[in-house]
């Protein structure tokens, strides 16, 4: 199978991302701070969207492997680590100071999407 570990990756974000949903949805219920809920699902959002991004460019490379998309699929995986890794420690923990890493993860998850980008334009015409 190709890109085996990529589909694995995508497949335990994806079940982190529904625990994750449940969790803040059920057990967080009424524990946490109006603002710090908010932080959290900020954190669920982002790494659903990002991936079923990731699940898509798997799609897309299974008829057309192209350089550029493993890069891409590596800068929304560190990305989301960051990202939403830190939103998730800053909601249950209150320290704000994690607050600092977030705008990282978002910067490695523009990047590739910059990277997914280039990896079109770079793409061979039919």
């Amino acid at each position: 199978m190709q890109d085996r570990g990529w589909w694995l990756g995508a497949a335990l974000s994806g079940a982190v991302v529904v625990m994750a949903g449940a969790f803040g949805a059920h057990a967080l219920e009424g524990q946490l701070a109006p603002r710090l809920a908010a932080v959290f699902e900020t954190g669920v959002r982002y790494q659903a969207w990002h991936t079923l991004a990731m699940l898509a460019v798997l799609a897309w490379r299974a008829t057309l492997p192209l350089s550029g998309q493993r890069l891409a699929m590596g800068l929304w995986a560190a990305g989301m680590l960051l990202f939403s890794g830190s939103l998730y420690a800053m909601a249950l923990t209150g320290l704000g100071g994690l607050g600092m890493i977030t705008p990282l993860g978002g910067v490695l998850k523009i990047a590739g999407w910059l990277a997914l980008a280039f990896c079109v334009v770079r793409a061979p015409r039919n």
